[in-house]
Protein backbone atom coordinates (compact mmCIF):
# COMPACT_ATOMS: atom_id res chain seq x y z
CA UNK A 1 0.00 0.00 0.00
CA UNK A 2 2.92 2.59 1.26
CA UNK A 3 4.67 1.68 -2.15
CA UNK A 4 1.76 2.68 -4.05
CA UNK A 5 1.87 5.44 -2.51
CA UNK A 6 4.81 6.32 -3.26
CA UNK A 7 4.44 5.68 -6.69
CA UNK A 8 1.56 7.93 -6.99
CA UNK A 9 3.78 10.41 -5.51
CA UNK A 10 6.23 10.06 -7.80
CA UNK A 11 4.36 10.17 -10.62
CA UNK A 12 2.12 12.96 -10.06
CA UNK A 13 5.70 15.02 -9.51
CA UNK A 14 6.49 14.25 -12.39
CA UNK A 15 3.60 15.51 -14.18
CA UNK A 16 4.16 18.45 -12.60
CA UNK A 17 7.64 18.81 -13.96
CA UNK A 18 6.04 18.08 -17.44
CA UNK A 19 3.15 20.78 -16.58
CA UNK A 20 5.97 23.47 -15.68
CA UNK A 21 8.35 23.29 -17.89
CA UNK A 22 10.88 25.81 -18.58
CA UNK A 23 8.63 27.68 -15.62
CA UNK A 24 9.85 29.50 -12.89
CA UNK A 25 9.74 28.71 -8.80
CA UNK A 26 10.31 32.27 -7.75
CA UNK A 27 6.79 32.52 -6.33
CA UNK A 28 6.80 29.77 -4.61
CA UNK A 29 10.65 29.96 -2.74
CA UNK A 30 12.31 33.23 -3.65
CA UNK A 31 15.25 32.34 -5.67
CA UNK A 32 14.06 28.67 -6.68
CA UNK A 33 14.73 27.82 -9.91
CA UNK A 34 13.77 24.05 -9.69
CA UNK A 35 11.12 21.64 -8.32
CA UNK A 36 14.48 20.12 -6.46
CA UNK A 37 14.76 23.88 -4.89
CA UNK A 38 11.51 24.42 -3.93
CA UNK A 39 11.31 21.87 -1.38
CA UNK A 40 15.16 22.78 -0.23
CA UNK A 41 15.91 23.72 3.24
CA UNK A 42 17.39 26.77 4.98
CA UNK A 43 20.75 25.73 6.03
CA UNK A 44 21.51 26.10 9.87
CA UNK A 45 23.60 28.95 9.33
CA UNK A 46 20.96 30.62 7.11
CA UNK A 47 18.44 30.14 9.92
CA UNK A 48 20.66 31.40 12.34
CA UNK A 49 21.08 34.88 10.11
CA UNK A 50 17.19 35.25 9.35
CA UNK A 51 16.64 34.92 13.53
CA UNK A 52 18.35 37.88 14.18
CA UNK A 53 17.37 40.26 11.08
CA UNK A 54 16.88 43.19 12.81
CA UNK A 55 14.68 44.71 9.51
CA UNK A 56 12.20 41.79 8.78
CA UNK A 57 10.35 40.55 11.54
CA UNK A 58 9.66 37.33 8.95
CA UNK A 59 13.07 36.47 8.76
CA UNK A 60 13.42 36.74 12.71
CA UNK A 61 9.99 34.12 12.45
CA UNK A 62 11.61 31.94 10.01
CA UNK A 63 14.76 31.65 11.22
CA UNK A 64 13.69 31.49 14.95
CA UNK A 65 11.30 28.90 14.37
CA UNK A 66 14.01 26.59 12.16
CA UNK A 67 16.30 26.67 14.97
CA UNK A 68 13.37 25.68 17.68
CA UNK A 69 12.73 22.53 15.67
CA UNK A 70 16.37 21.95 14.81
CA UNK A 71 17.81 19.35 16.94
CA UNK A 72 20.81 21.14 17.42
CA UNK A 73 20.09 24.38 19.14
CA UNK A 74 20.83 23.49 22.68
CA UNK A 75 23.69 25.35 22.37
CA UNK A 76 24.43 28.57 24.24
CA UNK A 77 24.67 30.72 20.92
CA UNK A 78 21.09 29.47 20.08
CA UNK A 79 19.56 29.50 24.10
CA UNK A 80 20.62 33.16 23.77
CA UNK A 81 18.61 33.69 20.52
CA UNK A 82 15.23 32.78 22.11
CA UNK A 83 15.62 34.60 24.90
CA UNK A 84 16.26 37.42 23.70
CA UNK A 85 13.83 37.36 20.63
CA UNK A 86 11.33 35.87 23.29
CA UNK A 87 11.13 39.85 23.69
CA UNK A 88 10.89 41.27 20.11
CA UNK A 89 8.19 42.93 19.40
CA UNK A 90 5.99 40.90 16.79
CA UNK A 91 4.45 38.43 18.46
CA UNK A 92 5.33 35.40 15.36
CA UNK A 93 8.92 36.14 16.69
CA UNK A 94 8.16 35.67 20.46
CA UNK A 95 6.40 32.67 20.41
CA UNK A 96 8.57 30.96 17.89
CA UNK A 97 11.47 31.77 20.44
CA UNK A 98 9.33 30.41 23.12
CA UNK A 99 9.30 27.32 21.31
CA UNK A 100 12.97 27.04 21.41
CA UNK A 101 12.99 27.38 24.75
CA UNK A 102 10.51 24.75 25.66
CA UNK A 103 12.38 22.65 23.24
CA UNK A 104 16.25 23.20 23.83
CA UNK A 105 16.16 25.45 26.88
CA UNK A 106 16.59 24.37 31.05
CA UNK A 107 14.07 24.31 33.92
CA UNK A 108 16.09 27.82 34.56
CA UNK A 109 14.06 29.20 32.11
CA UNK A 110 10.86 28.41 33.01
CA UNK A 111 10.22 32.40 34.75
CA UNK A 112 10.32 33.32 31.40
CA UNK A 113 7.86 31.08 30.28
CA UNK A 114 5.48 32.33 33.00
CA UNK A 115 6.19 35.89 32.29
CA UNK A 116 4.53 35.44 28.93
CA UNK A 117 1.48 33.42 30.26
CA UNK A 118 0.45 37.36 30.34
CA UNK A 119 1.57 37.99 27.08
CA UNK A 120 -1.04 40.20 25.27
CA UNK A 121 -1.19 37.79 22.13
CA UNK A 122 -2.81 34.33 22.36
CA UNK A 123 -0.66 32.45 20.36
CA UNK A 124 2.35 33.18 22.25
CA UNK A 125 0.38 32.20 25.93
CA UNK A 126 -0.02 29.03 23.90
CA UNK A 127 3.48 28.51 23.59
CA UNK A 128 4.09 29.41 26.82
CA UNK A 129 1.50 27.09 28.60
CA UNK A 130 2.43 24.49 26.16
CA UNK A 131 6.03 24.70 27.08
CA UNK A 132 5.99 24.60 30.69
CA UNK A 133 5.01 20.95 29.78
CA UNK A 134 8.54 20.63 28.80
CA UNK A 135 10.45 22.04 31.72
CA UNK A 136 9.80 21.20 34.83
CA UNK A 137 9.99 23.89 38.07
CA UNK A 138 7.63 24.27 40.57
CA UNK A 139 8.01 28.30 40.40
CA UNK A 140 5.43 27.71 36.93
CA UNK A 141 2.58 25.99 39.31
CA UNK A 142 0.93 29.81 40.33
CA UNK A 143 0.75 30.95 36.75
CA UNK A 144 -0.18 27.56 35.42
CA UNK A 145 -2.99 27.67 38.31
CA UNK A 146 -4.91 30.41 37.52
CA UNK A 147 -4.31 29.63 33.44
CA UNK A 148 -7.13 27.03 34.18
CA UNK A 149 -9.55 29.83 35.91
CA UNK A 150 -12.06 31.18 33.28
CA UNK A 151 -11.89 33.97 34.89
CA UNK A 152 -8.35 35.18 34.45
CA UNK A 153 -7.73 33.61 31.26
CA UNK A 154 -10.21 33.17 28.86
CA UNK A 155 -9.13 31.40 25.68
CA UNK A 156 -9.73 27.61 26.12
CA UNK A 157 -6.59 26.68 24.25
CA UNK A 158 -4.37 28.26 26.81
CA UNK A 159 -6.69 27.00 29.83
CA UNK A 160 -6.45 23.09 27.95
CA UNK A 161 -2.27 23.66 27.99
CA UNK A 162 -2.00 24.66 31.47
CA UNK A 163 -4.48 22.13 32.84
CA UNK A 164 -2.08 19.40 30.89
CA UNK A 165 1.04 20.76 32.17
CA UNK A 166 -0.32 20.71 35.85
CA UNK A 167 -0.51 17.16 35.41
CA UNK A 168 4.04 16.89 36.42
CA UNK A 169 2.93 18.94 39.95
CA UNK A 170 1.87 16.30 42.71
CA UNK A 171 0.54 18.96 45.23
CA UNK A 172 -2.83 19.14 46.92
CA UNK A 173 -4.02 22.26 45.51
CA UNK A 174 -2.88 21.25 42.07
CA UNK A 175 -5.53 18.26 42.12
CA UNK A 176 -8.34 20.38 44.22
CA UNK A 177 -7.97 22.94 41.29
CA UNK A 178 -8.40 20.76 38.47
CA UNK A 179 -10.84 18.85 40.06
CA UNK A 180 -12.75 22.85 40.30
CA UNK A 181 -11.75 23.32 36.41
CA UNK A 182 -14.26 19.61 35.09
CA UNK A 183 -16.82 22.49 35.70
CA UNK A 184 -15.00 24.58 32.21
CA UNK A 185 -17.90 24.44 29.62
CA UNK A 186 -15.20 23.34 26.86
CA UNK A 187 -14.59 19.75 25.97
CA UNK A 188 -11.00 20.29 25.42
CA UNK A 189 -10.24 21.98 28.38
CA UNK A 190 -12.53 19.30 30.77
CA UNK A 191 -9.73 16.12 28.72
CA UNK A 192 -6.82 18.19 29.54
CA UNK A 193 -8.27 18.42 33.54
CA UNK A 194 -8.98 14.42 33.07
CA UNK A 195 -5.78 13.64 31.98
CA UNK A 196 -3.83 14.97 34.66
CA UNK A 197 -6.32 13.93 36.96
CA UNK A 198 -5.73 10.44 35.90
CA UNK A 199 -1.75 11.20 36.09
CA UNK A 200 -1.49 12.60 39.09
CA UNK A 201 -3.87 10.24 41.59
CA UNK A 202 -4.23 7.28 39.30
CA UNK A 203 -7.94 7.52 39.41
CA UNK A 204 -10.68 8.09 36.58
CA UNK A 205 -14.06 9.37 37.90
CA UNK A 206 -14.58 10.51 34.37
CA UNK A 207 -16.31 14.34 34.07
CA UNK A 208 -17.81 13.41 37.57
CA UNK A 209 -16.75 16.70 39.51
CA UNK A 210 -18.65 15.29 42.62
CA UNK A 211 -17.17 11.87 42.44
CA UNK A 212 -13.53 14.07 42.14
CA UNK A 213 -14.08 15.48 45.32
CA UNK A 214 -15.66 12.82 47.30
CA UNK A 215 -12.80 10.94 46.60
CA UNK A 216 -10.22 13.66 47.50
CA UNK A 217 -11.84 14.30 50.73
CA UNK A 218 -12.00 10.15 51.73
CA UNK A 219 -8.41 9.55 50.51
CA UNK A 220 -5.49 8.87 52.65
CA UNK A 221 -2.51 9.75 50.36
CA UNK A 222 -3.76 11.42 47.15
CA UNK A 223 -0.51 10.60 44.96
CA UNK A 224 -0.28 7.24 45.44
CA UNK A 225 -1.27 5.70 42.46
CA UNK A 226 0.28 8.39 40.61
CA UNK A 227 1.81 7.76 37.09
CA UNK A 228 5.21 9.24 35.72
CA UNK A 229 3.87 12.29 33.59
CA UNK A 230 4.89 12.33 29.87
CA UNK A 231 4.17 15.41 28.27
CA UNK A 232 2.19 15.12 24.71
CA UNK A 233 4.06 15.63 21.16
CA UNK A 234 3.60 16.34 17.77
CA UNK A 235 2.93 13.58 15.31
CA UNK A 236 1.16 12.89 12.17
CA UNK A 237 1.09 11.05 9.06
CA UNK A 238 3.48 12.24 5.78
CA UNK A 239 2.14 14.48 3.13
CA UNK A 240 2.26 13.22 -0.42
CA UNK A 241 5.22 15.32 -0.88
CA UNK A 242 6.93 13.84 2.08
CA UNK A 243 7.78 10.86 0.39
CA UNK A 244 10.22 12.54 -2.09
CA UNK A 245 13.78 10.83 -1.22
CA UNK A 246 14.96 14.77 -0.92
CA UNK A 247 12.60 15.72 1.13
CA UNK A 248 12.38 15.51 5.19
CA UNK A 249 9.19 13.83 6.73
CA UNK A 250 7.68 15.17 9.27
CA UNK A 251 8.71 16.99 12.45
CA UNK A 252 7.20 14.33 14.49
CA UNK A 253 8.25 13.92 18.46
CA UNK A 254 8.66 11.34 20.90
CA UNK A 255 6.97 11.44 24.01
CA UNK A 256 9.18 12.31 26.94
CA UNK A 257 9.23 13.55 30.66
CA UNK A 258 9.91 17.62 31.43
CA UNK A 259 13.75 18.94 31.45
CA UNK A 260 13.97 18.88 35.31
CA UNK A 261 11.47 16.36 36.67
CA UNK A 262 12.59 14.08 38.87
CA UNK A 263 10.90 10.58 39.91
CA UNK A 264 9.47 11.63 43.13
CA UNK A 265 9.07 15.70 41.85
CA UNK A 266 6.68 18.11 43.54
Amino acid sequence: MQDARVRLTLLAVASLLLACGGCQFADMKPGAKSILEVFKQPTPAEAAAWSIDPYDPDKRYQGTLLLANAPFANEPVYIKVFTDNSRDVDPGVRAAAIRGIANHGSPDLVPLLVEHMKDADVSVRIEAARGLQRLHNPVAVPALIDAIDESKEPEVQVRAQAAEALGQYAQTRVVDVLIEALDDANLSMNQATLSSLRTLTGQDFGFDRAAWAAWNTSTKDTFAARSVYMYPVFSRDKDWYEYLPFVSGPPNETASTPAGLQPTAQ
